[in-house]
């Protein structure tokens, strides 16, 4: 067994508790955050384990967007039309096996959570960025943040931007959605047990009545959201294609922990080899306009896909090498250093016979692309009208897009099954009483890099761990 991939054992129940609650959260980021509100809220006498001195996790590393849709308040105030059905319609196409009835109950209550987000005390500009970017440049409270307005998702969903950021720079956005989060849970009475590493769950039978830490352990319903495990190099490679040429972006407790608690009491998990990647060449955007070749010299991807599609592309070719081609008029430097700059040629030639590419490969693949982009058209990928124009005036240059050369950041997206409600799946699809996960330790809408839109993990992470919270509070009080 590979190291960090050891499933803990399930302890008996002590013959003393030290703490008791109607509900034990483990983790404090923002789903757990919002898990322990939810319970508190339906009446609830919560408990918080963190393993850590503070709240946060991986959660205040983001730039605080949440995706959100369905109309929402900045939707209407800034004049962009959708639907319920619409948001449903795009998660399911961009989804490799979507969960009906989690992208549903996402879908429909989009609009009453983010009421629910601002009754908490977070903010959102009713403002728009129009730009092409990873992150708004300033307080902006909406922008595009997947592939909606990409081929061809375009003419299977009817595209609305949906990145809503609180009110805070990109630097500072998780660290304020946790610091507001962190102050509601204070104002609620809720409990927290900071500096408390859990390492096993308790048992009655095949329900699950606690939690234990070393010297301690606390009876309840036990929600996880004890983040991903981008930071366990063995459960990297047990499950995903993540252990080279690429930065983990979480925090130290990312380490797995969550699931294997939850596989220690049967637990079933999924899409374990789901990975968000991306080293984006945007902005500027100008840098739209160029073509991304592997090294045969073909076109793979859409160049004005989603930052983290265009990762995933480029990570499936073979050996996972790609370049992006601009001529002059294009040429940029790109504002997030993640993306070599090769070199400049006088010809196309000269530029394929540099990168090693098949002699005449690149020179067809730019002649074809410039004949149809000269009528604003794509037939071959569909990269939409606004990033379509020849690319004739040389010198060209090359950006080396490949692992290892670029600077790829990720994080993991396969988690512990769970239902609509986040109560925990055995593999024949029983629940297990008493356990619940939530957050980046459970699997909920990311699958994938390809189908991953900014906002999605703070989105679905608060959504869902507010819904488990709630229902573990409810059966709590039933006597379940």
């Amino acid at each position: 067994m590979a190291v960090g991939t050891e499933v803990p054992w399930l302890a008996p129940q002590p013959t003393r508790w030290d703490d008791t609650a109607d509900v034990v959260v483990v983790g404090f980021g923002i789903a757990g955050a919002c898990a322990a509100i939810g319970a508190a809220e339906a009446g609830a006498n919560v408990l918080i384990l963190e393993r850590t001195g503070a709240a946060g996790g991986a959660s205040a590393l983001a730039a605080g967007h949440f995706y959100l849709g369905g109309g929402t308040p900045v939707q209407q105030a800034t004049g962009h039309e959708d639907s319920s059905a619409a948001m449903r319609d795009y998660l399911t196409a961009v989804s490799p096996d979507p969960d009906h009835l989690k992208v549903d109950a996402y879908c429909v209550g989009s609009v009453a959570h983010f009421a629910w987000l601002e009754s908490q005390g977070l903010t959102f500009e009713r403002s728009f960025y129009p730009g092409k970017a990873v992150v708004q440049p300033g307080t902006e409270g909406l922008m595009w943040t997947g592939n909606e307005k990409v081929s061809p998702y375009l003419d299977q969903a009817r595209p609305a931007p949906r990145g809503h950021k609180v009110n805070a720079p990109a630097e500072r956005g998780g660290h304020e959605v946790m610091r507001v989060l962190t102050e509601r849970v204070r104002e609620l009475g809720i409990r927290v047990r900071y500096e408390t590493e859990v390492d096993q769950l308790v048992a009655d039978g095949d329900h699950i009545v606690g939690a234990r830490w070393p010297g301690g352990a606390a009876s309840g319903a036990v929600v996880l959201a004890a983040g991903g495990f981008v930071m366990n190099p063995g459960m990297l490679a047990a499950h995903t294609r993540l252990a080279q040429h690429f930065l983990p972006l979480g925090v130290p407790t990312d380490d797995g922990l969550g699931i294997r608690l939850g596989q220690s009491a049967g637990a079933a998990t999924a899409h374990m080899d789901g990975a968000f990647l991306t080293a984006s060449f945007y902005p500027p955007d100008t840098l739209l306009h160029g073509i991304i070749v592997n090294k045969a010299g073909q076109r793979f991807v859409a160049e004005d896909s989603y930052h983290g599609r265009t990762a995933g592309a480029v990570v499936a070719q073979p050996d996972s090498t790609a370049y992006l081609i601009v001529d002059s008029k294009h040429m940029a430097w790109p504002e997030l250093p993640m993306v070599k700059f090769i070199d400049g040629w006088e010809t196309v030639a000269l530029m394929e016979a540099a990168l090693d590419i098949p002699v005449g490969a690149l020179q067809e693949t730019l002649a074809n692309y410039n004949v149809a982009a000269a009528d604003e058209h794509d037939p071959e990928l569909g990269k939409h009208p606004d990033w379509i124009t020849p690319l004739t005036q040389g010198p060209w240059g090359a950006f080396d897009l490949t692992p290892g050369t670029a600077t790829y950041v990720g994080f993991t997206l396969g988690g512990l099954s769970t239902t609509v409600d986040g109560e925990v799946l055995r593999t024949d699809g029983s629940t297990i009483e008493g356990l619940y996960a939530a957050g980046a330790c459970a699997s909920n809408i990311a699958q994938d890099t390809g189908g991953y839109s900014s906002g999605t993990c703070l989105g679905e992470g608060s959504f869902f761990g507010r819904r488990a919270g709630a229902h573990a509070a409810l059966r709590r009080q039933e006597g379940d």
